[in-house]
């Protein structure tokens, strides 16, 4: 009989609903064993060195202990789950090492800007302002959360319980209307 949800034999929901549902530390301890060397090879074959990809699989099972309240058996198996986080963690990894170390930014006084300058980007920032309050609130809040509280599409999914989907679509649609409101 089929009703529509997933039928997941493998040992690994049980262990990871242990996880989930009562906080098993031996539950975790066995997913850990086995997950671990498994997203390693998976994000060294992505390209990741060793030590990176090693450092980034303990940090990919550490957040499956955090977020195992997460885990809904009837949507994933633990190994598409599980490999969905190594994924999301390695594509951080890579936006940080796309972004400049501070140690690479230049240092020292900045030019003053020109007080023309000034005024304009003052009135930018008051036209911003005023388009982003014309923003139907669902799409303002997860604007807010991508750009002000700097949230990726996942982790906003994650707290507002949204499907990525949605998300994506409403700050595409969000980032439209601004563009629309600045020119």
């Amino acid at each position: 009989m089929n009703d529509g949800t997933l039928n997941i034999t493998t040992p690994w929901v049980d262990d990871l609903l242990a996880v989930r549902d009562t906080r098993d530390e031996a539950a975790f301890i066995r997913v850990f064993q086995h997950f671990g060397p498994r997203v390693k090879a998976f994000l060294m074959r992505t390209g990741m060195d060793a030590a990176l990809a090693e450092e980034c699989a303990q940090e990919v099972l550490v957040t499956v202990w955090n977020k195992a309240h997460l885990y809904d058996a009837t949507r994933a198996s633990p190994s598409t789950w599980i490999f969905t986080i190594a994924r999301n963690k390695k594509i951080d990894v890579l936006r940080k090492q796309r972004r400049p170390e501070p140690e690479d930014l230049p240092w020292g006084p900045e030019a003053e800007p020109d007080q023309a300058d000034l005024i304009g980007l003052q009135q930018e920032s008051e036209q911003l302002g005023r388009a982003l309050r014309d923003l139907p609130q669902k799409q303002r809040e997860l604007i807010e959360q991508a750009y002000f509280g700097d949230l990726s599409h996942s982790e906003i999914a994650e707290r507002t319980g949204l499907p990525l989907g949605t998300i994506k679509s409403r700050i595409r649609l969000a980032l439209e209307r601004l563009r629309h409101q600045m020119k």
